[in-house]
C-alpha cells in the first residue's frame, strides 16, 4: 500500500501548480467579477494534455489514470475552482461517456477531438423537475425514420453555451422509468438544439453554467449512445468516476483556503504577535490540515481502484460526501481565521468559501450520497 506519488506524478503535480499559478492566479478575481468563462484557457489546457488525460493517445488523449487526473483537478482548483470544475465536466462527464460507451466510429468521431482540446464537451442530465430524481427525465425521444425527435431542456449545465459536444439523456419510454431513458450526442449547431438561460451563480463564478432546450430536434440513430435504454444505468457508472472528480474539486479548493489562512495567520499581529501564535488559532489550522488529509486519502482510495478497474460506487460517494462537506468547514474556518477581511473581497478567503458550496450539490447532493453509500452497505449484508 503506498501513500506517495510515484516521481512522475510528482512532476504532473508540481507542472500542473506552475501553470496555474502563472496561467490562471492573476486573473482569477478579474474572472469571478466579470462571471468571465476563460474560453481562452483551452489550447493551454491542451498543450498540457489537460483536456483528454484519461484516455489513450489514440484517442489524443494523455493516457493518464484516475490518480494522476484527481492531482490534476486537485491542482487546478487550489488557485481557482472554475477552472477544476470545468476540466472535470470536460474529461470525466462527458468525454468519458463517449469513451466508456462510444463505438469506435463514435470516439474516431467525437472523443479524439474532445481529447485533444480542439472542443469542448458538456453532459446534460439534470432537468428543472429532474435533480436528485434524474430518472425523472422528461425531455422525450420519439423514434422518427432513421433517428430520433428530441423536445425538452436540461439545466444547470456546465459549457452549455460553448459546448461543441452535449450527451444528454431522454426518455424513450415512459412506461419503463429509469430503464426508458437513452443518451444521445449533440453537436453545436444542430437544428432545434441550443443554450438558453446562463446562471448567475454564487461560486465558481468563472465556470459557465447555463441551460440547453431541444425543439423538435431530430437526432440521427448514429447519434444514439449505448444502448437504447440503457442511458441511466451508464449515466450513474459515469458518475462514479465524476464523483472522483468533485471529491478532488473539494480538496483543492481546501487547500487553497488553508494555505491562504496560514500565511494570514502569519502575517496578522494582534496582541504584539502573529496570531498564529495563538492556541485558538492553532487548533483551527491544526483541525483544517487533518480534515483535507483525510479527505484527500478518500480520494486517493477511490481514484486508485478506479484505476485498478474495480467498482468504486460507495468509495467514490463516500470521498464525494466527505471532501465536500470538508471543504465547506474548512473554508469557513478561513473566513474566520481572517476576521473582518475574510469577509472582503480583498482576500481569497470567501470566494474559496463561495465555491465550496457546490460540492455538496453538484453530481450528486450529500444527501444522495449518504443514500448511496447506505444501500451499497445494506447490498454487501
Amino acid at each position: 500500500m503506498e501513500f506517495e506519488l510515484s516521481e512522475e506524478q510528482k512532476q504532473i503535480k508540481f507542472s500542473v501548480r506552475e501553470f496555474a499559478e502563472a496561467e490562471i492566479a492573476p486573473h482569477v478575481m478579474e474572472w469571478d467579477e466579470a462571471q468571465h468563462f476563460p474560453i481562452e484557457l483551452k489550447p493551454k489546457l491542451a498543450e498540457l494534455g489537460l483536456m483528454g488525460v484519461l484516455f489513450p493517445e489514440q484517442y489524443g488523449g494523455a493516457g493518464m489514470g484516475y490518480v494522476e487526473y484527481a492531482t490534476i483537478i486537485e491542482e487546478l482548483s487550489r488557485v481557482d475552482g472554475s477552472v477544476g470544475i470545468s476540466v472535470a465536466a470536460h474529461n470525466s462527464l462527458c468525454s468519458n461517456h463517449v469513451y466508456q460507451f462510444g463505438s469506435e466510429a463514435q470516439r474516431e468521431k467525437y472523443l479524439a477531438p474532445l481529447a485533444r482540446g480542439e472542443h469542448l464537451g458538456a453532459w446534460g442530465l439534470t432537468e428543472p423537475s429532474a435533480g436528485s430524481d434524474a430518472s425523472g427525465t422528461r425531455t422525450t425521444a420519439v423514434r422518427q425514420n432513421d433517428g430520433w425527435l428530441i423536445n425538452g431542456s436540461k439545466n444547470f449545465i456546465t459549457h452549455a453555451i460553448h459546448a461543441d459536444t452535449c450527451i444528454a439523456f431522454a426518455s424513450n419510454d415512459r412506461s419503463k422509468h429509469s430503464k426508458g431513458i437513452t443518451a444521445f450526442i449533440f453537436e453545436k449547431g444542430m437544428k432545434g438544439f441550443s443554450p438558453s438561460k446562463k446562471e448567475n451563480k454564487l461560486g465558481l463564478r468563472a465556470s459557465e453554467t447555463a441551460s440547453v432546450v431541444f425543439e423538435d430536434c431530430f437526432v440521427p440513430d448514429e447519434n444514439r449512445l449505448g444502448a437504447e435504454g440503457q442511458g441511466f444505468v451508464n449515466a450513474m457508472e459515469v458518475l462514479d468516476g465524476g464523483r472522483v472528480s468533485i471529491a478532488a474539486l473539494a480538496v483543492g479548493i481546501a487547500q487553497g483556503a488553508f494555505e491562504s489562512a496560514l500565511r494570514y495567520s502569519g502575517e496578522r499581529q494582534q496582541f504584539g504577535k502573529p496570531i498564529r501564535e495563538f492556541q485558538a488559532i492553532q487548533f483551527k489550522l491544526a483541525d483544517m490540515a487533518t480534515q483535507i488529509d483525510a479527505a484527500r486519502l478518500l480520494m486517493y482510495r477511490a481514484a486508485w481502484m478506479k484505476d485498478q478497474g474495480k467498482r468504486t460506487t460507495k468509495e467514490s460517494s463516500m470521498a464525494k460526501l466527505f471532501a465536500s462537506e470538508v471543504s465547506v468547514r474548512v473554508c469557513e474556518e478561513a473566513i474566520q481565521i481572517h476576521g473582518g477581511y475574510g469577509y472582503t473581497k480583498d482576500y481569497p478567503a470567501e470566494k474559496y468559501w463561495r465555491d465550496s458550496k457546490l460540492c455538496t450539490i453538484g453530481e450528486g447532493t450529500s444527501e444522495i450520497q449518504r443514500i448511496i453509500i447506505a444501500r451499497e452497505l445494506l447490498r454487501q449484508t
